[in-house]
């Protein structure tokens, strides 16, 4: 059996990630994942992996939780989004052992 949530992922600058996950543990999202990225291109144009400074590496933060908490995530992201440039997105999934989100 299946329950349904809510899998956010954003795209955030490293030095940035910590401030994300504040945010989501103060929401209530107890779990999430920092994945490390190598480059892309987006609207402001191509970035790859700074490994000097690190200033400019990116992460993606994933995590998998109810609804109710993507989107009180998503809230107190949003004066962040233009500042900082978050690209976010929010799918729909279903999990085995909802429990456990």
């Amino acid at each position: 059996m299946t329950a349904p949530r809510r899998r956010l992922e954003i795209l955030v600058d490293r030095p940035l990630a910590a401030r994300i996950a504040a945010a989501a543990e103060a929401v209530g999202v107890s779990g999430y994942t920092l994945l490390p990225t190598l480059g892309g291109r987006g609207h402001g144009g191509r970035w790859s992996d700074d490994q000097v400074s690190g200033a400019d590496t990116k992460v993606l933060f994933w995590t998998v939780t109810t609804q109710d908490k993507a989107d009180a995530l998503i809230a107190s992201l949003s004066p962040l989004l233009d500042s900082y440039g978050l690209l976010v997105i929010a799918s729909d999934v279903e999990v085995i052992r909802d429990t456990r989100f």
